[in-house]
């Protein structure tokens, strides 16, 4: 929304056991809004991140979702030199490089989720807001299936969908959650707080984001110095499914 084609964030981490090549890994999930820029942002995140990071491979973790050749088109990186072998009942495509060979599943799947879902913090001071999303953050992440996309998983910088002013903008700061605006506007819903922590959650489906955002909520609800929860609604602007707050605790 505000500038960037997807949001990205790790899942879990995974224990030699549970991975195809008996190493240690962690499941990241990439988003984005439409399809066909999802094959765009898999080369582009792969090849700049993972292919040049020692040691590293791609395994598709995705079982029941469409299929994308990612792998296959990432093999011309080995200019010639790059092989197709099976490991494990998977094709795999395995390119030379100065470590060793880096090896990606030839097909990733894709499938639907449900993004943004959302809660906010209202806090006494910064120090209360972040420490009570941190807990919130320790709770979400027992959750399956969710990422919180943002740095660390707290956003500081919450947005709006569109704009008051600037027309050519598809995201601007929600001033109504901005303590620092609460002064100079009519309709600030923050006269009692001085910060606000955003926590949002991105899932593979409606129930396990719901259950995240809820295992959330309940963590900080008895946080000191949170003053108490609200979250994002623009209006239906911003999707299709809500997720009322008095509902989920």
């Amino acid at each position: 929304m505000i500038g960037c084609t997807a949001e990205a964030g790790i899942e879990k981490s995974l224990g030699a056991s549970e991975t195809p090549d008996g190493r240690p890994g962690v499941v990241l999930q990439i988003w984005t809004s439409r399809k066909k820029i999802m094959m765009r942002e898999l080369l582009g995140r792969i090849g700049q991140c993972i292919l040049p990071a020692p040691t590293t491979a791609v395994w598709n973790y995705c079982s029941d979702g469409e299929l994308l050749d990612v792998g296959y088109k990432m093999r011309f990186y080995g200019d010639g030199f790059e092989e197709i072998r099976e490991v494990g009942g998977r094709k795999i495509v395995v390119i030379p490089v100065m470590m060793g060979e880096f090896l990606i599943e030839a097909e990733l799947g894709v499938s639907k989720g449900v993004m943004g879902g959302n809660f906010f913090i209202l806090a006494s001071s910064q120090g209360a807001a972040i420490e009570a999303a941190e807990k919130a953050l320790r709770e979400i992440r027992r959750v399956d299936g969710v990422i919180t996309p943002f740095p660390g998983g707290v956003c500081g910088a919450g947005s709006k969908v569109g704009s008051n002013k600037y027309k050519f903008m598809h995201a601007t700061t929600n001033e109504k959650y901005c303590p620092t605006l609460s002064g100079k506007i009519g309709d600030s819903e923050v006269k009692d707080a001085k910060a606000v922590a955003e926590i949002v959650i991105n899932g593979v489906s409606e129930e396990r984001v719901r259950e995240a955002m809820a295992a959330g909520i309940k963590a900080v609800l008895s946080c000191e110095g949170v003053k108490r929860v609200s979250a994002g609604n623009y209006g239906g602007n911003l999707g299709k499914i809500h997720f009322p707050l008095r509902g989920l605790v």
